[in-house]
């Protein structure tokens, strides 16, 4: 028997679910399963899953939208934007396997599956406790402050770090395994993450500095554009470590495969949400939570990225 787990790729509450999901499975459904794992990343506009990925005599999705796909045998994911395809929620709706379950209002995903794992199906997450807890601090934005996020001391932040820069096919797999055993000290200490960890941490000092010089901040609202400076990716909470008063961080960016415009409300002011910022990603084809969102789009579209960008800024402006 195969299970192929299908996950939210380069995201520590993906990873951190698919290998609770594993635990879960061999502890309680089947202990002779044989895992293999696939991340998922979201495609510019509203394209579905692609077929193809779903090989596993079962398959599951942890931390990622819906399928209809009927080889999909379990689902877990706790985002708004969870039901993309015309008919997504009414096929979840009519479904009585007892095997996919969704709630917008959890934090992380990891905790979700785990206490859905204990209430539904008797299981014991004692043993994932650690990475259940920083799943739930990462994915939940649940930092004591802005500075915690950005300092990135704590083993979870350094393997989270590593995590959303990974380019590499077998990393993600490989470090689902140990999560399933090992200590996130453990982990982060090994050549698997200390390795890439290096030049990461000096870009990342690189990014604080380029949005401590392109940053401006308006209205509650922190912006920047970063996309002549090749940046795709960045650690969300600089921004809030900067202007710990702001409402909003709102910038466009772009990488080789992709430009991108990234919406955040600031976990350490929430009474200052007005907006929802899922359903504003989802008018532009993206998606993601109330309070954090983001929209992607084909390399070469950054004009329209840009176009998108500055509509946004001029309603959360407002």
């Amino acid at each position: 028997m195969n299970v192929q787990v299908l996950f939210h790729d380069n995201c520590f509450d993906g990873a951190a679910s698919a290998a609770v999901f594993t635990r879960f499975y061999r502890e309680r459904i089947r202990p002779d399963a044989a895992f293999t794992y696939r991340g998922l990343t979201h495609k510019p506009g509203a394209e579905g899953i692609d077929p193809a990925v779903f090989t596993g005599d079962e398959n599951a999705i942890v931390d990622f939208r819906y399928s209809q796909d009927a080889r999909l045998t379990w689902w877990f994911d706790h985002h708004a934007s969870a039901f993309q395809q015309p008919g997504d929620e009414a096929h979840f709706r009519a479904d009585t396997g007892g095997r996919k379950f969704h709630d917008a209002h959890r934090k992380s995903c990891t905790k979700y599956l785990a206490d859905v794992a204990r209430e539904r199906f008797g299981w014991d997450a004692s043993g994932l406790s650690e990475l259940i807890h920083w799943a739930e601090i990462i994915d939940g934005a649940q930092f004591p402050s802005p500075q915690m996020a950005v300092a990135l001391e704590e083993p979870a932040l350094r393997i989270m770090t590593v995590l959303e820069a990974n380019k590499s096919p077998d990393l993600i797999p490989t470090l689902i395994q140990r999560m399933q055993t090992e200590s996130l000290a453990q982990i982060a200490a090994s050549p698997l993450i200390a390795g890439p960890l290096a030049p990461l941490l000096e870009r990342h000092q690189r990014n604080i500095e380029q949005v401590r010089s392109k940053a401006r901040y308006e209205n509650g609202v922190v912006f920047f554009d970063l996309a002549d400076e090749g940046v795709d990716s960045l650690n969300k909470f600089i921004a809030y470590s900067l202007y710990p008063d702001a409402r909003y961080t709102l910038w466009v960016g772009q990488g080789p495969g992709r430009a991108k415009v990234s919406l955040g409300s600031n976990p350490w002011r929430p009474e200052l949400r007005k907006h929802d910022l899922a359903a504003i990603a989802g008018r532009y084809g993206g998606g993601g939570h109330p309070v954090v969102a983001a929209v992607s789009f084909k390399p070469g579209e950054l004009e329209k990225a840009r176009a998108a960008y500055r509509e946004i800024l001029a309603e959360l402006s407002s």
